[in-house]
């Protein structure tokens, strides 16, 4: 069943400032600020919530179709996808521009300064999700504003289920334009700062939210997660990872597997531990696509952690 992933494709440039920030910045002179940091380490990493939600629900043998607009420089992440027999016919090349993409440095006490630059991302609207076809299940993930809500106008008009997932994209819609894509939506995820935000926008609590959708997730880090779904809140316990190296990208392995266990017909409490499994998994690794795992691993873990089958 193929599943329709509209959202950001990116670079990530993570350095490492091997010193502290509050030791080369003064705080009297913050209105001249003029410094410049030596960073020995750097790596690219491949990025965005799309490329990230579909490199997981690929390895769990999804069939994940990305839709997104990318620059010039896409070309080794296109091979990537290819790699992984990642569906990219809806991924549209904007000439002239970058593919979105964040500089991130951190310093030894993890504090972080980062620079982003959309770049094609701005053009995500021009992209139709009319134009993809057999889609049994979509997902708004952030992306440029317009395109976000095209395309949750879209999934709505053409009957297709799909996921609203604001993420860091929340703080680009008031309150009247959130609740539009509640109404639109089947499902809304997004972690508890996201959850407190929303419900400030909006004006309604969690449980009025909730109400509004099929099933409304908050993830909630090292505790785990909370489904409210059928007038009940599910308390997803969270799995226990070998290693806890870099969060980048673990919501979105989380939604990729909240994704799957849909497609699949899992109960809550199935999908939502089989999605913080795949977060604990992430968690381990650098960067948002460095970790491997085919379905059989998965579901041996699964079964280790949770003590019954998927």
């Amino acid at each position: 069943m193929r599943t329709l992933i509209c959202g950001s494709m990116a670079y990530d440039t993570i350095m490492v400032f091997k010193d502290q920030f509050k030791n080369h910045i003064l705080s009297e002179k913050i209105h001249i600020l003029n410094v410049s940091f030596l960073v020995p380490e750097m790596r690219r990493e491949f990025g965005g919530c799309a490329g990230n939600i579909a490199y997981n629900l690929k390895l769990l043998g999804g069939e994940p179709v990305i839709m997104a607009t990318v620059g010039d420089d896409f070309g080794p992440y296109a091979e990537r996808l290819n790699q992984y027999g990642i569906d990219t016919r809806h991924i549209r090349h904007v000439h002239g521009s970058y593919t979105a993409q964040a500089f991130i440095t951190t310093d030894l006490d993890d504090n972080q300064i980062t620079a982003f630059h959309p770049g094609a991302m701005n053009f995500a609207h021009e992209n139709r999700v009319g134009d993809a076809a057999d889609i049994a299940l979509g997902i708004v993930a952030p992306d440029g504003r317009q395109g976000m809500i095209d395309h949750a106008r879209q999934f709505h008009e053409a009957g297709i289920p799909f996921i609203f997932d604001p993420g860091q994209g929340l703080p680009m819609f008031n309150g009247e334009e959130l609740k539009q894509f509640i109404r639109q939506a089947d499902f809304v995820t997004c972690n508890d700062y996201e959850a407190q935000l929303l419900q400030e926008r909006t004006g309604e609590s969690l449980t009025g939210l909730a109400r509004q959708v099929k099933a409304l997730i908050v993830t909630l880090g090292a505790q785990g997660s909370q489904i409210h779904a059928d007038g009940q809140v599910h308390a997803i316990p969270p799995a226990k990872p070998s290693a806890v190296i870099d969060p980048t990208g673990c919501g979105d392995a989380y939604r990729a597997g909240l994704m799957f266990g849909l497609l699949q017909g899992m109960d809550w409490p199935t999908t939502g531990r089989l999605a913080g499994l795949l977060g604990a998994l992430k968690i381990a690794r650098q960067g948002g696509q460095n970790h491997a795992f085919g379905y059989d691993e998965i579901a041996q873990r699964f079964k280790a952690e949770y003590g019954y089958a998927l």
